[in-house]
């Protein structure tokens, strides 16, 4: 027994041995392999539609290779081994990647925030003090409220009514893609289309489509986006009613529609209108994903920054916070005060994403 002993163990030992070679090699290959062609496409002497495409082909290719060449290595390994370790190696990869475009940024960004305009001298809290006493930031974060509030109120609420309304009619189909299109344009082209219906020029032939309309009907041409406090801030939430009405509509119209009907026809059987059943049946349902649609869109009016810039620049009192962060930090090279800016934006917004996060673990959403 003693010599098959001694095999048995010298075949274990052999076996781990080749398990850490291949663990070693294999990733090591991977990664000079790739490293290599990364280099060669870099500087290619190829066309560049040609280099384009090789590239495109090899990056399909590539991220094929090498997630077959590592799930070969885990396949090497015992059961119990080989069922810890498999997840890691499809999950690690996009990880990775979220650590080097987030994590990386966001730890720099608090470090820089504690530095002056230049990055060399340390001036501790000095940033935050000056954030938080800064005038301009006052008003941008009253802006920022008043895009919360209004902006994601009428969201809901326009979302919900549609969605119940077109729920009930014929033409469903149709009006859900109506109010759904314009989520198919960015936020940029959004602001270039409503620079247009607000444009105005002082005695002169308007072509903007609002002033074309006020006109019309007798009124005087207004520059809408001059206009005192808070009109001209309103004036811009409208294009996020516009285009987050359609998103919030999606969501309401799928939970609707798994509401159980045998529960509205025992409310109907029992004479109840459509009012209360909406408010006592259907509102109650559907809670948990209107509070997930509601935070979703106050994370998107926290961070709200293309609107603005394209329609006023910040200017007339509509600057918000991520416009402060922009032109202290792209424009006036204060990468201290930007940076400082950025955190803040990053602790107003972070609590609502861990109770959507929350929200979403509650009803089974991962």
């Amino acid at each position: 027994m003693a010599p098959a002993t001694a095999t048995a163990k010298a075949s274990s030992v052999g076996r781990i041995v080749w398990l850490l070679f291949i663990s070693i090699m294999v990733p090591a290959v991977n990664v000079g392999v790739h490293g290599l062609i990364f280099w060669f496409f870099r500087d290619s002497p190829l066309h560049p539609i040609t280099n384009a495409l090789l590239a495109v082909a090899w990056g399909a290719a590539g991220v094929y290779s090498i997630f077959w060449s590592l799930n070969w290595v885990v396949e090497q390994y015992p059961d119990v081994w080989k069922r810890r370790i498999l997840p890691f190696i499809y999950v690690g990869p996009a990880v990775l990647l979220l650590g080097w475009l987030l994590v990386i940024p966001t730890v720099r960004t608090l470090y820089l925030s504690f530095f002056d305009a230049s990055s060399q001298t340390f001036v501790g809290l000095a940033n935050y003090a000056a954030v938080f006493t800064d005038r301009l930031l006052a008003t941008a974060l009253r802006n920022n409220l008043l895009w919360v509030f209004f902006g994601t109120t009428l969201c809901v609420c326009l979302g919900l009514l549609i969605a119940i309304l077109a729920d009930r009619s014929s033409f469903e189909r149709l009006a859900k893609t109506i109010v759904f299109m314009p989520m198919a344009i960015s936020y940029v082209a959004a602001g270039v289309i409503w620079k247009f219906v607000y444009y105005y020029t002082p005695e002169e032939r308007q072509i903007g489509l609002l002033n074309a309309i006020v006109k019309a009907f007798g009124g005087e041409p207004q520059a809408w986006l001059t206009m005192v406090q808070p009109w001209n801030n309103l004036f811009l939430i409208v294009i996020l009613v516009w285009m987050q009405t359609g998103f919030a509509m999606v969501f309401f119209s799928a939970a609707i529609k798994n509401v159980p009907d045998d529960i509205l026809e025992a409310a109907r059987v029992d004479g109840a209108g459509e009012l209360r059943i909406f408010f006592q049946i259907i509102i109650p349902y559907i809670s948990g994903t209107i509070l997930s649609v509601t935070t979703t869109i106050i994370v998107f009016t926290l961070k709200i920054f293309d609107v603005v810039m394209v329609m006023t620049g910040g200017q007339y009192g509509t600057e918000v916070v991520a416009t402060q962060f922009y032109r202290q930090l792209f424009m006036y090279q204060n990468a201290g005060y930007g940076s400082t800016l950025a955190i803040v934006l990053l602790i107003a917004v972070t609590p609502v994403i861990w109770f959507n996060l929350r929200q979403f673990r509650r009803e089974g959403g991962f």
